[in-house]
């Protein structure tokens, strides 16, 4: 089993002046030593207006940053928002290539749509569009990494033109993408696509057994891979604080996790919000006490409640955990001496036989994965004849200037540039055909 930390950036309230510096460099510091330490991934969330909960709305200057303090470690978008709203499909893939381009092949590409009305409002973003936005914002963004050029496309939701998206990753095709589940549909859904499941939901070992068995039935039985490559790979979330006596790992870690749940719920379930106002760590305080733990918790005491707990996922079939171990306000000196003390005394037993167990479990799926891509409708390349040529605008007011049969020409070459070459109304009555 691999391993991970993920992080949310959260800030309860007070706030005080260099708070936010603080909370940024103790994670660049915590980023780096793990990777000295050898856990897998740091994975870091896209969320906007979400006060308290989490502050990390540019994900990939934080993820740059990483890059340029570890080695090893993979550096992974948990997840980036992609319904046109919130980011351009073009711009998402011009970002995930440059990250992937100087973290040297490390990136892999997290993606969902968000339900917390603060961001889709912010954005306006339609609630019961998100979905599909995201699914085909997702499919094109993918074909943009691939693709030279890229052929254009006219979709529901966004729209562009034949262009040439660069830089291209170094992976190939593509960083490995994900999707957030924080249910059992969604889990079903990814494995339909072919594609990671980061788990957003803290289930206990039994029930993560179920939601790994659905995956993989669903992915030998009905994959069709949503982009050029297939990632078979689950990720379930859990608490995380790690000490010698139980007693003080508890007092160092519960709260902060129980107030992770708790600003979640906020933004997600329950809450009432008043931007710039509401105190979500004043509310949290009168209830606290009489929250009950989740599953999550199992990751909270000594290393060898860590050990007993993680041994349960990996049995189920989970393929990496990732550790929920800034919440609240956690120090950054307990997280820390928590990751050595786990790195030193815990991790060593899961990761002995991880490299043997990934290539079983890619040497089962490989015929699987074939055929799930002898199902998928790719789109289509252009010839050389069929790439548009795009005139300089400088040239095209030049010729306006010159005339009037100048000035038609750069109009048909404006037109010529711009039209979109894939209509999805069109490209799903040719499959029905």
């Amino acid at each position: 089993m691999k391993f991970g930390i993920f992080y949310e950036h959260q800030l309860p309230r007070p706030w005080h002046d260099g708070d936010e510096l603080k909370l940024f460099q103790d994670a660049l510091d915590q980023v780096e030593l793990a990777d000295r330490l050898g856990i897998d991934h740091a994975w870091e969330v896209e969320h906007h207006f979400l006060e308290e909960y989490s502050h990390s709305s540019a994900p990939e200057v934080f993820l740059a940053a990483c890059s340029q303090r570890t080695k090893n470690i993979r550096l992974g978008h948990g997840i980036v928002l992609m319904p046109p709203g919130y980011n351009h499909p073009a711009r998402v893939a011009e970002r995930i290539a440059t990250l992937d381009l100087v973290s040297n092949g490390r990136a892999e590409f997290g993606t969902g749509e968000s339900s917390a009305l603060l961001e889709l409002g912010g954005y306006r973003v339609p609630v019961d569009k998100k979905r599909d936005m995201w699914r085909e914002t997702l499919e094109q963004c993918l074909n943009m990494m691939t693709m030279s050029p890229y052929p254009g496309f006219k979709g529901e939701y966004f729209e562009m033109p034949c262009r040439n998206i660069v830089p291209k990753p170094v992976q190939k095709p593509h960083p490995p993408v994900w999707v957030a589940c924080s249910n059992r549909e969604t889990i079903k859904l990814a494995a339909r696509l072919g594609i990671g499941a980061l788990t957003f939901a803290f289930v206990d070992p039994a029930e993560a057994k179920q939601w790994v068995d659905d995956y993989y039935r669903i992915l030998k039985e009905e994959c069709v891979p949503i982009g050029h490559a297939v990632n078979p790979n689950i990720c379930m979330v859990t608490g995380f604080s790690v000490h010698p006596d139980g007693d003080e790992a508890l007092r160092r870690g519960l709260e902060g996790f129980k107030f992770f749940g708790y600003a979640l719920g906020h933004h997600y379930i329950f809450g009432e919000h008043k931007p710039g106002r509401t105190d979500i760590w004043k509310n949290f305080e009168a209830v606290k006490d009489a929250m009950p733990n989740n599953a999550g918790a199992g990751g909270i005491g000594t290393p060898e409640t860590m050990r007993t707990h993680l041994r349960k996922f990996a049995d189920s079939g989970v393929d990496q955990v990732a550790f929920i171990q800034q919440g609240g306000r956690n120090k950054h000196e307990h997280i820390c001496e928590a990751l050595d003390l786990f790195a030193r005394d815990v991790m060593p037993e899961f990761k002995e036989k991880e490299a043997q167990r990934q290539a079983r479990k890619m040497e089962e799926l490989a015929p699987h994965i074939e055929k799930a891509f002898a199902r998928k409708q790719r789109m289509k390349e252009l010839t050389d004849d069929e790439i548009p040529n795009v005139i300089a605008l400088g040239r095209q007011i030049t010729q306006q200037a010159a005339g009037p049969d100048a000035e038609a020409n750069a109009k048909k070459w404006s037109e010529t540039s711009a039209v979109p070459l894939e209509d999805p109304a069109k490209k799903k009555a040719a499959a029905a055909e």
